[in-house]
């Protein structure tokens, strides 16, 4: 059994590669044509160039990656590194950019392990098991990396790394690597404060002044290394570097609502529409005009970024208190988990312009406290049933279909068979209304593949399948937020009709783990 992490690691791969002939989205054209940027003009223009309307918009350390990649790109096929090569997509260029993905998913793959290690969980338990196969074989990070093509697997190995060297006390290691992490992607940025929270509390308080002041200077140090080593060379071009990390131009919701409180709010505001009879003054600007811009509310009041900001900053701010106010370190290691969920969890229900891909910086981490305790395990699965089918509208294409279903049943039956084994004894504990809101989720595609076109209307309505799925999906992921909320921070809840009535146990940590000195 001691060899299982690496089968599935080659299980993975192997599914990966199968999928190399599958269809693409737009976001390849969109890291073409980065390649091409950073290959072909000089850095200062880097952030400046318009050729193509998919400019550059992430940090730079992206960049520098996306120009590495573009030094074997050139002896593969020069032409795709041509900026005015708008949509090109050779055989060759598709291979190499997707072959990428896989090779770069080995940094994912060191992050699982790391981070099941520090976290305590035993090998060749049932928990490392169940930890293994739902990191190694996510669903998300099948559909968005490896169909959707995107680079999410590397960036959330950074990220796990950055939490097993937190859970292993290597502050400064935890705060080099996450400062890394964000100047590559700074969306997460949205678990920011988790971190800064447990590194002040437990590497900085609690020490004499002089040391407290070193500590301080130590963190500041290692910590902004990596953006002086980004953003350096661009320092004449900041401004502009800033407009496109934070483009507020481009409205409260992408063109496909993510699955948070303002598709629910955007719903309200079109039943508001009909219910009052009212006209859109301009439907090129409505919330539902699928494009990518400024939109405005028609009976309810516009949402600014700064009502978004005030928001998500109000419903962090309760469990950051509680891992503030965490006496012990070890105490403290769920606790900063659940952080890092609900963080990510309230910048993805109240940021501005969320897009629905963000959903997997709380399902990823979830995966771990699936493993460690039963109750976090029956929230892990109520937001991955909601979360990952939220992702399928990515996957639109016919020959998609099939694959899309057949890969999320399998890893949702997967998911629970896991859990099932680890809590054998007591069960998950759902509630009968929760099993029924699951099956509430065969609607949607029975609506949209069988009785839409039977009754005519898929021509009349092309963007119902769309809402319904971003509306219901909402629904789902909000009551994870409030539940999970309320049991992180340890508030009572009415008990509720429930499938099982037994304790729920937690997983203990390993034994063998040996305290280290703090670095």
């Amino acid at each position: 059994m001691s060899g299982y992490f690496w089968q599935l690691v080659g299980i993975s791969t192997a599914l990966k590669v199968l999928l190399l002939p599958a269809h693409y989205s737009t976001d390849f054209e969109v890291h073409r044509n980065w390649l091409a940027i950073t290959h072909s003009l000089p850095l200062d223009r880097w952030y400046v160039d318009a050729t193509s309307e998919w400019t550059l918009d992430y940090p730079p350390f992206f960049a520098y990656f996306e120009w590495l990649l573009s030094q074997l790109a050139k002896y593969v096929d020069p032409a795709m590194l041509v900026v005015q090569n708008l949509k090109y997509a050779s055989a060759e260029t598709v291979y190499f950019q997707k072959i990428s993905v896989i090779v770069m998913d080995m940094i994912y793959v060191l992050g699982v392990r790391s981070a099941l290690a520090a976290l305590g969980v035993v090998k060749s338990t049932q928990q490392h098991i169940a930890g293994c196969m739902l990191l190694l074989l996510n669903v998300g990070l099948i559909f968005v990396d490896h169909i959707h093509f995107q680079y999410n697997g590397f960036l959330f190995g950074l990220l796990l790394l950055s939490v097993s060297a937190l859970l292993r006390q290597r502050f400064l290691w935890c705060a080099f690597s996450f400062a890394v992490l964000l100047n590559f992607k700074h969306i997460f940025l949205y678990m920011a404060p988790a971190f800064a929270v447990y590194l002040l509390k437990f590497y900085c308080l609690g020490k004499q002044s002089q040391q407290f002041v070193l500590s301080i200077a130590k963190l500041l140090a290692v910590g902004l290394t990596p953006f002086v080593l980004s953003f350096g060379p661009f320092w004449r071009q900041l401004p502009q570097l800033i407009l496109r990390l934070f483009p507020f131009k481009r409205g409260l919701t992408h063109a496909y609502w993510a699955p948070n409180i303002w598709a629910l709010y955007n719903t309200a505001d079109k039943l508001a529409v009909v219910a009052l009879k009212r006209t859109p003054p301009n439907a090129m600007s409505s919330t539902s005009s699928g494009l990518v811009q400024e939109v405005k509310h028609i009976v309810l009041p516009n949402i600014t970024p700064g009502t978004t900001f005030v928001l998500t900053l109000l419903f962090m701010l309760p469990i950051l208190l509680k891992l503030f106010l965490s006496k012990t370190k070890e105490q403290a290691r769920l606790v900063f988990l659940r952080a890092v969920v609900l963080c990510a969890c309230s910048s993805f229900m109240f940021g501005w312009h969320v897009h629905e891909k963000a959903i997997l910086m709380c399902l990823i981490p979830m995966c771990l406290l699936a493993v460690v305790d039963r109750r976090d395990a029956k929230y892990a699965f109520i937001l991955s049933v909601a979360g990952y089918f939220s992702l399928l509208p990515l996957l639109f294409e016919v020959d998609l279909l099939v694959p899309r279903y057949a890969l999320y049943l399998a890893y949702m039956a997967m998911f629970y068979g896991q859990l099932e084994r680890i809590y054998k004894a007591t069960k998950l504990g759902l509630h009968l209304l929760e099993c029924i809101y699951f099956l509430g989720f065969l609607t949607i595609p029975l609506y949209e593949h069988l009785f839409s076109r039977l009754f005519g209307v898929h021509q009349q309505l092309p963007f119902m399948p769309l809402l319904l799925t971003s509306l219901y999906s909402s629904l789902g992921v909000l009551y994870f937020f409030v539940r999970y909320y309320i049991y992180a921070l340890d508030i009572a809840w009415p008990s509720w009709p429930s499938l099982t009535k037994r304790r729920a146990p937690q997983v203990k940590f390993s034994a063998a783990k040996r305290k280290r000195k703090t670095k």
